[in-house]
């Protein structure tokens, strides 16, 4: 009897683990002011260590557009990503410390975007579970996915 307990005890931490290590997680960063017209944010979601899917928004009304993953690149020696906005528009992304130098493959203008709280601001709002607590997690997220 001892031995089905520990068995089962063993399996439940198993899926346990599995459903933790493969839960979805998002880092947020931003440029600009929130709610105006200078606004840029960018989430990158994954699962695990894999990337899922990039979003991008932009502007007072946080207008929304996905963004294509590339995958592993170098760009001016530095290690980074390569993505593709709306229009076939290639960006690369690189980390600057806890924050993410984004540049423009055509124009070379490189922006640097820190990481956004999603979250209850004055007690109002909702937790965001799957965001990065700060930046320091944030960037090993993308450490460990996008730039991996």
């Amino acid at each position: 009897m001892k031995t089905i307990r520990l068995t089962f005890l063993a399996t439940v931490l198993v899926v346990l683990t599995s459903i933790t290590s493969y839960a979805q997680k998002v880092a947020n960063y931003a440029a600009g002011k929130p709610g105006t017209s200078s606004y840029r944010g960018y989430s990158f979601y994954l699962t695990g260590t894999k990337p899922t899917e990039i979003s991008f928004r932009s502007g007072a009304d946080r207008n929304e557009s996905n963004v294509t993953y590339n995958g592993k690149a170098t760009y001016n020696g530095k290690r980074c990503f390569k993505m593709t906005l709306t229009g076939n528009k290639v960006y690369y992304a690189y980390p600057v410390g806890d924050k993410l130098a984004i540049v423009n493959a055509t124009s070379k203008k490189a922006e640097t975007y820190t990481w956004e709280y999603e979250g209850p601001v004055d007690g109002r709002g909702t937790f965001c579970e799957a965001c990065a607590e700060d930046e320091k997690e944030a960037m090993k997220l993308m450490k460990s996915s996008y730039l991996k």
